[in-house]
């Protein structure tokens, strides 16, 4: 059974920015995270909370930040973006 998808303003905010193209494939990725969100690679220190799950689209490094919350079955889409200030954009919000 796989978790549900709740998106946060910040990565709607960068989704609606996104190709169509590019879209799609963010898509896929958070259908591949519901269904496993043991996938995403889990940060250490300030962004210890998050899991980030890396794919490509167009020949580009796409990361996509989220959080699991068990106790409810649901996965929080935090943020998505190419590899560059990626890191350094979540930590200052």
């Amino acid at each position: 059974m796989s978790y549900g998808l709740r998106q946060t303003r910040r990565f709607a905010r960068a989704y609606k920015k996104l190709h169509d193209n590019v879209a799609g494939d963010v898509d896929a990725a958070a259908e591949a995270v519901a269904a496993d969100p043991t996938l995403g690679e889990r940060k250490k220190g300030d962004l210890a909370a998050l899991r980030v799950y890396k794919f490509r689209s167009q020949n580009q490094l796409y990361l996509l930040g989220y959080t699991v919350d068990d106790t409810v079955r649901l996965v929080y889409l935090e943020a998505v973006g190419q590899h560059e200030n990626f890191y350094r954009d979540l930590k200052r919000s």
